[in-house]
């Protein structure tokens, strides 16, 4: 088979370029640790903008009345919230909470021998809202009119800080990735300064007989790049391996639910190698002219 122009003059650089040895192989052991490191950054940046959405419509979709009476009045406000909201447009169902659930509420905060039925608690009705909605301030104002100690909490005071936290580690998880990236560079730069600087003897010769740097600069940038995109490779596999090891939503309590990637969300750290690839690439090229400068 016959080779085009191109790649035989990048196997003559290979030839007349001693091996980089240790350095070659710390951009291997680089790579594929920026890689593993990368995997877990784009993990926690795609769940997090799915834990923000999935809050955010859950936490929309849903809204609580409390009611607060003397006992005597408790079960005719009750009632006239109940009939507000059989009447209000966008109510999509609702229902009085029951003291069990009352005492699960109260669990965490006071133990499970809590008296719940000798105490003055309010009553809570739960609301699920339609697509639409519903009018916020409308049914605040009714229900100020028909059962004075009722109110409305659309949970947006919640809504909102649990939205902002899980979108800010969506953003913090694509910083972890740029800095990752910008850390790789960095180090595969050294690398090939010091390949470059240890070949210094090699380089003088080659242009002694004739080389031009670009001749000379492709044979690092070639293995290093290679060996970038391996090592890359190589973490991006451990690190996807890993996170699908991660225990499932259920034995985690809840707390790592949609940790992880899910469907077509497993393609994207496909693209790490490629992307640490391009990373070495420019990285060995401005370190190998900026050197190649530098040696006389």
């Amino acid at each position: 088979m016959r080779l085009n122009p191109f790649s035989r003059e990048l196997s003559s650089a290979d030839r007349v370029v001693p091996p980089t040895g240790f350095t070659a192989n710390l951009t291997v052991l680089t790579a594929a640790a920026m890689a593993f490191l990368a995997v877990f950054a784009l993990a926690l940046s795609l769940a997090s903008g799915r834990l923000a959405d999935r809050w955010a419509d859950a936490l929309a979709r849903s809204a609580t009345i409390r009611i607060s009476a003397p006992p005597e009045q408790m079960e005719v406000q009750t009632r006239a919230v109940l009939d507000a909201l059989a009447t209000t447009p966008g109510v999509k169902s609702y229902r009085p909470l029951e003291d069990d659930e009352m005492r699960d509420l109260l669990d965490p905060w006071f133990g499970p021998d809590l008296p719940v039925e000798d105490l003055p608690l309010p009553q809570l009705v739960e609301l699920v809202e339609t697509a639409q909605g519903i009018d916020v301030e409308g049914l605040r104002l009714r229900l100020a009119a028909e059962a004075p100690g009722a109110v409305l909490d659309d949970h947006t005071r919640w809504r909102r800080p649990l939205v902002a936290a899980a979108d800010k580690l969506r953003w913090l998880g694509w910083l972890s990735l740029v800095l990752i990236g910008g850390a790789m560079a960095g180090m595969i730069t050294l690398a090939a300064q010091a390949a470059l600087a240890a070949n210094g003897q090699v380089i003088r010769t080659l242009r002694l007989v004739g080389a031009q740097d670009a001749f000379i600069a492709r044979a690092f940038v070639r293995r290093f790049t290679q060996r970038g995109f391996v090592g890359a490779a190589l973490g991006t596999g451990l690190g996807m391996g890993a996170v699908a090891l991660l225990p499932a939503a259920d034995a985690a309590g809840g707390f790592l639910t949609g940790l992880g990637f899910t469907g077509t969300g497993w393609l994207w750290p496909l693209a790490l190698p490629v992307l640490a690839a391009v990373v070495a690439y420019g990285a060995t090229r401005a370190a190998a002219l900026r050197m190649l400068k530098g040696i006389r």
